[in-house]
């Protein structure tokens, strides 16, 4: 039975990146950085790492805002957008969904194995589009290191953006870096005038890598479905790999594969509903100073 006033949501998981999944299209919700803030807390809130408002869309089937745990907002998030995809494709009855974002409307195939395949779009390539703060001809590989100048530990990352801006390091061993000292560091760096989520990618074999992420206002994530698919290009690009690729994350596996014919990318993973409960509305009242 649903409590007066209070507000339901779903607890959602993709490969472990979770996510609270509010409904706003019959009920809108003004809610900011601290509300969201104090639901993602893992303590004193429900816990997650973004937190996903479905609102009303003119272009697509729905529309999706995604708030990360410290409240900021963003513009993609492929694990979400696979937990959406099943959501509103059994509100519809159909398999195939659009899902509109800040970035782009997404295109979502509810799967018969269970999975979900997101077309993630035309990656972004360019210095300015990615954004970086300087001109680089070539973000296969750019200038940024950690450590000293004659021995860094981290050189020669590559960028891209797949509806969020990437930074990849290329690496003999993911585990062997501090990825929670390096990654807060490295996501405010000025080269990154939008921040930027930071991954360390082990290439294993010519359709396989390993990946380990920090991302922007989250933290470190046992899933980034947009770090998968920018990785999955970067190797792509560098040759260190093919346009098809598993990458394998500490939550699970993405298939990513970079088409050929139109340069999308397309994202297939699974997806979870963990359990369903209520918001107390007090967290949603403005949060004293």
């Amino acid at each position: 039975m649903t409590t007066p006033g209070a507000i339901p949501f779903r607890k959602m998981n993709g490969l472990g990146n979770d996510f609270v999944v509010i409904d706003t299209r019959a009920r809108p919700l003004a809610l900011g950085p601290a509300q969201a803030q104090r639901i993602a807390d893992r303590e004193r809130g429900v816990g997650c790492d973004q937190l996903i408002l479905l609102g009303p869309s003119d272009q697509a089937d729905v529309f999706m805002t995604i708030r990360n745990s410290d409240g900021g907002e963003v513009d993609a998030c492929g694990n979400a957008a696979r937990c959406i995809a099943a959501v509103v494709a059994a509100e519809l009855g159909r398999p195939g969904v659009t899902i509109e974002t800040n970035a782009a409307v997404l295109g979502a195939v509810l799967n018969a194995d269970a999975t979900v395949t997101i077309d993630m779009g035309v990656p972004l390539l360019r210095w300015d589009e990615i954004p970086l703060a300087e001109e680089f001809h070539d973000t296969r590989t750019i200038e940024l290191q950690v450590g000293p100048i004659d021995d860094p530990v981290l050189h020669t990352p590559s960028a891209v953006n797949v509806g969020n801006p990437h930074c990849i390091f290329w690496v003999d061993d993911p585990e062997a870096h501090d990825l929670a000292a390096i990654g807060p560091i490295l996501e405010h760096h000025p080269l990154f005038p939008e921040r930027a989520n930071i991954s360390l990618a082990q290439v294993t074999a010519p359709d396989a890598m390993t990946l380990k992420v920090w991302e922007r206002g989250a933290g470190l994530t046992r899933a980034c479905g947009t770090a998968a698919c920018a990785a999955a290009v970067a190797g792509a690009r560098k040759g260190l790999t093919g346009r098809t690729v598993t990458v394998a994350l500490p939550g699970g596996p993405l298939a990513i594969a970079w088409r050929e014919a139109d340069h999308h990318v397309l994202m297939t993973g699974p997806f979870a509903l963990d359990y369903e409960g209520e918001l107390d509305p007090a967290w949603l009242a403005p949060v004293p100073v």
